[in-house]
């Protein structure tokens, strides 16, 4: 375990910037993982279609495609970034399938009298989905979201393998590879690292759940 306790900052590297991809995946697949349910349940059918293309493509082809397009895709169209910028797009979209499925499960969850009776006072389809919908919706669509969220977190090591460079996967494979630490003891560092990331975000879920609970 020396090695653990020799290379404790580059451990501490690769946590913070394996959190900054999460934070900035996280936002961006619930913003296009909202955007997307909204159209799943729209009136109209050119939306719906769109919306129900898109969750069976992201959701259908494996997260190494997904990245692999991203990174190796666009830039050919002329838009360069960084591989930390296409690591993080192409996580959120393919997450932002899952999210599409865990808010649409909870605004199908919400009785349709609620929407009928906003109509009946003149509410448009967005102003009652995110006036009368959505905010009865949270209650059902936080225990999915919150399993949607750590798979997430988890999957940034696939992410990290497409060169974002220093998160935990580029880490454990600097300490392995390029300095011929033994393999298991780097792992196990890797993998306290993946854990103190989730365990906090697994309790600040459930608290975040038990206050919707209370407040039903």
């Amino acid at each position: 375990m020396q090695v653990l306790t020799e290379n404790y900052q580059l451990y501490l590297n690769g946590i913070w910037t394996t959190l900054r991809i999460c934070f900035y995946a996280g936002l961006l697949t619930l913003l296009v993982g909202t955007l997307i349910a909204g159209f799943r349940v729209s009136p109209l059918a050119p939306l719906r279609a769109f919306g129900t293309a898109w969750v069976t493509v992201f959701r259908n082809c494996p997260l190494v495609v997904v990245l692999f397009f991203v990174a190796f895709a666009i830039p050919t169209l002329g838009l360069n970034a960084s591989y930390f910028v296409f690591g993080t797009i192409g996580l959120a979209l393919y997450t932002s399938a899952f999210v599409c499925e865990a808010i649409r499960s909870g605004i199908n969850s919400v009785s349709s009298g609620q929407a009928e009776a906003a109509r009946s006072i003149g509410l448009g389809f967005t102003q009652t989905l995110r006036l009368v919908i959505l905010p009865q919706a949270v209650r059902s669509i936080v225990p999915p979201l919150g399993s949607v969220m750590i798979a997430m977190i988890k999957n940034s090591a696939i992410a990290g393998a497409f060169g974002v460079g220093g998160d935990l996967y580029e880490t454990g494979t600097r300490l392995s590879s390029a300095q011929g630490e033994a393999i298991v003891p780097v792992l196990l560092g890797v993998a306290l690292g993946y854990l103190i990331i989730t365990i906090p975000a697994g309790l600040l879920l459930g608290y975040v759940e038990r206050k919707v609970a209370i407040a039903r």
